[in-house]
This record gives structure tokens, C-alpha cells and sequence, in this order.
């Protein structure tokens, strides 16, 4: 469920117009609507309510700080992949005993970042990982409280071949066959206490059938690593969860998704960590985009808007949908014919549907693109020398810019020509 829907013939969010934000901020402008936000958290915290659960909001899924503040106001930790993100989480408001740092290749300077501010766990990726944050933590006369992600090699679990990560093939974790070695070897080394045991087998699953095939695995090493004296009091069950994308999208419900992992869990003593993203953000987001032209060759309609790859980058990156549709309702009867949707961006893939069926469009018409609150401005870049979207949200009849478009000058002040180049 979100807060998008056409009022008096205009997409609104909440109660406010699309055509307000549009004409007072700009676009393209990724919208997001707080109610959703909040709704989404708390369906899942409710699902969870009798668990010793840790929900930490995957910040790499949308890192606005007014998005990341608005979950922690409702108790939500958070789950980084960097130092930026680690500072973001905190400026936003997340208590540091509440964060979880992943990422495959963590720096000494972010393993010390993490450890002065006093971070929740390290989900270490690697033995190299593992015997640098050891290093570090003795040297700073710390200790790191870390767990393992482990690969449970549950393969194709993803809705994209690029957002399945519980693979053999995939960087991401140790193997699972190396499990109990490497844990023997946390025991022993100084600075690191291992305590948990986490997984995340990838993104956009629709079905609660292979994280329980992933999460029985890890229930099992817990016992395992108890039975040898590791101290495991943790289980992360990472995140994944899918949204609906598109009409037909059916995935099952963090009601069926929680009464799953406490079905695994059974009478495990554990802290739960949880680590959803577009769970929240998906469909609390949308990205609003104005036609600039309409373009007819060889048979094909072109609609050339204003947003390029460079501002939504899922379609050309995982072949993503997203619905897309008009600010201004269409009229009742109107006909659909298949038009191509593309950016200004100098790239042929900047095309966000081909042969798509749209209602009639003109030039200076907006249109939303729907479920973009996740992977959406995370993934934007200034290509082209193209300005950051800006964002806005939402909360009831008011919005406020939750990051502001830079200027040009903005972004070349950021630059400059070298001293031996005459007026560098």
C-alpha cells in the first residue's frame, strides 16, 4: 500500500499535488511520502513484536536523511555499507548501538570509524577482513563485536541475476563449507568477539521458500558453533523481501515472511537482526519527470523526457520495471498506443520502456514513475554534467526539500583546473 492516488484528476502525494512539487522545485524530483514510510515500517515491526528483533533499515536502499530520520524517530536501526553511510545514519539520528555494518571490503578507516563510535556489529566478509578488523580493534584497544555473513549457497534466490548474491559465484560472504574454521579462528584472535552468524541471499524475492532454505542453514551452524564454544547470541537474517513492481506482483507479506523466520527459529535464543530496504522505501517513492518532446521515426514514437539513467538507473541496469504513468488522470476511453520512453542522456540504453502502451502525451506533460523510492536517487550520478535529482517529502499537506538540486556552480566548484594550465 502507498499514499500515491489521483485526486480531483491529479496525482497527489498524501495531499499534495505532483504538479505543486513540480512547479515549485523543479524536475525531474523524486517524491516520497512519509505515511508510507511509516506504515511500511510498522507492518514489520508488528509482524516481529513478539521477537527480540533488531530492524536495521538498509540505508543503501535510499541513504535521504529526512528518510532515514523519519524511520528512526519509529526505532529503527540501520544497516551500512560505508563510512558516509555510518555517518548519515547517526547525523539522521540512529543510535550507534543500533547500527550493523556489512560491505565486502570495509577500510581501516571505516573499521575505526565504526569502533569509535561504538556500532552494534561488523558482519565481516572475508578471513583477510576478519584478521584486519582484529588489528585494528587491538590497536585502538577496542573490541569489535562481529559476525560472519555467510553464503549458504542458495542460488537465483533474486528477481536479477545482478541482485542475487546467496550464490556460490557471488562476491559476497564466506563459503559455506569454511563456516566452523573460520569461526575457531575469530575465537582465538584478539580484539574481535565473534557473536552472531549472518546471510543475505539477494533482493527482490517474491517468495518465503528460499530464505527459510537459507536461514534453516544458519539456525543449524548456530547450534553448531555452540556445541564448540562460540558464543553466539545473533542471527541476521539480512533483508530481500520483493515489492510490487508491477500489476500482477504478488510477493508474500512480511506477515507470511515473519511467521517464517519464527518457525526457523524455534526456541533459539537469539537477538533477530533484519536488514530490509525496499521493503520500506520501494513503493514510498516515486520519480516525477516532464516531457520535452514527442519524436516520430520510422514508425516509432519516441517520448523524450526530462529524467535520464542518470537519475533512475534500474531499468538500464537490471532491465527493471517501473509503472509509469500521467500527473494528469487520463480521460475516461482514452486510447493506448506503444511509445519508447527515453532521457536526454547521450547513452542508447537511457531508454526506460520500449513499446510501452501510454496515453496520449504532449510536450510539458509530467508523468511519475512509480515504486522509485528505492535504488532510485542511491544510484544517481552527475553524468552528462547533470545536476542531482532533488527530493522532497511529504507529510500530510506539507513537503519539505530533503536535498536540494545543485546548481552548476555548485558542482563545478567541486573542480578545478590545474595551476599549470594559464588561468587554471
Amino acid at each position: 500500500m502507498h499514499h500515491f492516488d489521483y485526486r480531483n484528476g491529479v496525482l497527489h502525494c498524501e495531499g499534495v499535488s505532483l504538479e505543486t512539487i513540480a512547479r515549485e522545485v523543479g524536475t525531474p524530483a523524486y517524491v516520497y511520502s512519509d505515511a508510507t514510510l511509516r506504515r511500511h515500517y510498522q507492518v514489520l515491526a508488528d509482524a516481529f513484536a513478539d521477537v527480540n528483533c533488531l530492524i536495521a533499515y538498509a540505508v543503501k536502499a535510499n541513504s535521504n536523511l529526512g528518510v532515514i530520520a523519519t524511520l528512526a524517530s519509529l526505532g529503527a536501526g540501520a544497516d551500512v555499507v560505508s563510512g558516509g553511510e555510518l555517518m548519515k545514519a547517526m547525523a539522521a539520528g540512529v543510535p550507534a548501538n543500533r547500527i550493523v555494518f556489512s560491505g565486502v571490503a570495509k577500510s581501516e578507516a571505516e573499521m575505526e570509524l565504526g569502533l569509535e563510535r561504538g556500532i552494534h556489529q561488523f558482519n565481516v566478509e572475508s578471513m583477510p577482513e576478519l584478521h584486519r578488523l582484529s588489528r585494528v580493534a587491538q590497536r585502538m584497544g577496542k573490541t569489535a563485536r562481529m559476525a560472519f555473513r555467510v553464503n549458504p549457497h542458495v542460488e537465483a534466490a533474486g528477481g536479477h541475476a545482478h541482485i542475487s548474491t546467496g550464490g556460490a559465484g557471488d562476491k559476497f560472504g564466506i563459503a559455506w563449507h569454511e563456516a566452523l574454521a573460520f569461526y575457531d579462528e575469530a575465537k582465538k584472535l584478539p580484539g574481535v568477539e565473534p557473536v552472531g552468524v549472518g546471510c543475505h541471499i539477494g533482493s527482490q524475492i517474491f517468495r518465503v521458500a528460499p530464505f527459510k532454505e537459507a536461514w534453516t542453514k544458519v539456525v543449524g551452524l548456530v547450534r553448531q558453533l555452540r556445541e564448540r564454544g562460540v558464543g553466539i547470541t545473533r542471527v541476521d537474517f539480512g533483508g530481500g523481501l520483493g515489492v510490487p513492481y508491477k500489476p500482477g506482483d504478488d510477493p508474500d507479506s512480511p506477515a507470511v515472511y515473519a511467521a517464517q523466520a519464527r518457525e526457523v527459529l524455534g526456541d533459539l535464543d537469539v537477538e533477530l537482526i533484519l536488514e530490509p530496504g525496499r521493503l520500506i522505501a520501494g513503493n514510498a517513492g516515486v520519480l516525477i519527470s516532464r516531457v520535452e518532446y514527442i519524436k516520430q521515426r520510422d514508425g516509432r514514437t519516441f517520448v523524450m523526457l526530462d529524467a535520464g539513467f542518470n537519475d533512475l538507473i534500474r531499468p538500464a541496469l537490471y532491465s527493471a520495471h517501473h509503472e509509469i504513468i500521467p500527473v494528469l488522470k487520463p480521460a475516461d476511453g482514452a486510447s493506448y498506443a506503444p511509445v519508447d520512453l527515453v532521457g536526454p542522456v547521450c547513452e542508447s540504453t537511457d531508454r526506460f520502456a520500449k513499446d510501452r502502451p501510454m496515453p496520449p502525451l504532449e510536450e510539458g506533460q509530467l508523468v511519475a514513475f512509480m515504486t522509485a523510492g528505492a535504488y532510485g536517487a542511491t544510484l544517481s550520478s552527475q553524468y552528462n554534467t547533470r545536476p542531482l535529482v532533488a527530493e522532497a517529502l511529504v507529510r500530510g499537506n506539507d513537503y519539505a526539500v530533503v536535498r536540494r538540486r545543485p546548481t552548476f556552480e555548485d558542482m563545478i566548484a567541486l573542480e578545478r583546473a590545474p595551476d599549470w594550465i594559464s588561468g587554471g
